[in-house]
């Protein structure tokens, strides 16, 4: 199995399709001026920086994101995860 790949035939976790529609576009722009580009693929394909708001999302780095809710489910958690660990695919 490559990397482009999941078990069982199905497409790879990828930023465009899979990670990006995840964030609202008013996530987007609160975290913008702190540098942080949610929407940029280099930012986040940076594993650093990948884990850096996985943290936030997660909510073992405080506060908790996105600010004020509603918090991701653990199935949008798992999918951002399985991105990171799948080897950040576009």
């Amino acid at each position: 199995m490559n990397n482009q790949e999941k078990p069982h035939g199905q497409a790879a976790v990828s930023f465009a399709n899979d990670i990006l529609p995840l964030f609202r576009p008013q996530d987007i722009q609160h975290m913008q001026p702190m540098g942080v580009k949610l929407n940029d693929y280099t930012y986040m394909s940076t594993p650093a920086n990948a884990q850096q708001v996985y943290d936030y999302l997660m909510g073992t780095s405080s506060p908790r994101m996105p600010l004020g809710g509603p918090y991701w489910t653990q199935a949008q958690l798992q999918l951002f995860n399985t991105w990171m660990t799948t080897g950040y695919n576009p």
